[in-house]
């Protein structure tokens, strides 16, 4: 198939106040995609199999706390911090850290031995994404989802278009058109192959899957 150019456009959702209704509704149709993706159910296993997780999980852009509620149940002894630019949400589990505002101010403060995150660098441009690559550098383990720039998910994505909100109905192909193939999210990181091993891997609905670990 003819590959996509890589196109950023403003998502409906981040310029909505958590409190809108129609952010509220998009959030639950993000929950619906995710199960469809499998995206938290895939983080999960990675942080599960791998020793460096337990120092410590930062999430960028950690929205309702979802995933890291999910963490906080199938690791309940690894310390587990959420970074937003919104306020700790109500539904946060006790016990989880957050951070609100821009976190490119807040990540040079935090440590850990792993820097997450799901459908979140798509939104930045290349240059945004190599500054993010310095600042996440000291993390040991890297794991992320992002939408895989491909024809087939946005085609899915219109047939599938119907079922979502009107937000989400214009945000999830503007997220595909900003997606990632396979080998761009390692470059635009600018992670050095001879200091971080890379796997990379994607499914046909619509993930790009991204696991770094320092050599």
């Amino acid at each position: 198939m003819r590959a996509l150019e890589r196109v950023i456009k403003p998502e409906i959702l981040d310029n909505l106040s958590p409190e809108d209704p129609r952010a509220i509704r998009s959030r639950q149709d993000l929950c619906v995609i995710d199960a469809i993706l499998g995206n938290s159910r895939w983080i999960t296993a990675q942080l599960q199999s791998r020793t460096e997780s337990q120092s410590g999980i930062v999430e960028l852009g950690a929205g309702t706390g979802a995933l890291c509620n999910h963490l906080h149940k199938r690791l309940p002894k690894t310390p587990i911090t959420g970074l937003d630019l919104v306020s700790r949400p109500p539904t946060l589990t006790h016990g989880i850290q957050w951070k609100s505002g821009d976190f490119f101010d807040t990540l040079p403060g935090l440590h850990g031995g792993a820097c997450i995150g799901s459908l979140i660098l798509h939104h930045f441009a290349a240059s945004v994404l190599r500054e993010l690559g310095r600042k996440i550098a000291h993390f040991p383990l890297l794991v992320f989802c992002e939408p895989l720039r491909s024809p087939l998910p946005l085609a899915i994505s219109n047939l599938a278009l119907p079922l979502f909100s009107e937000v989400t109905q214009h945000d999830m192909p503007a997220s595909i058109c900003a997606g990632f193939q396979k080998g761009e999210l390692p470059f635009l990181l600018g992670l050095d192959p001879q200091k971080w091993h890379v796997q990379e891997s994607s499914i046909w609905r619509g993930s790009l899957r991204l696991l770094a670990w320092r050599l």
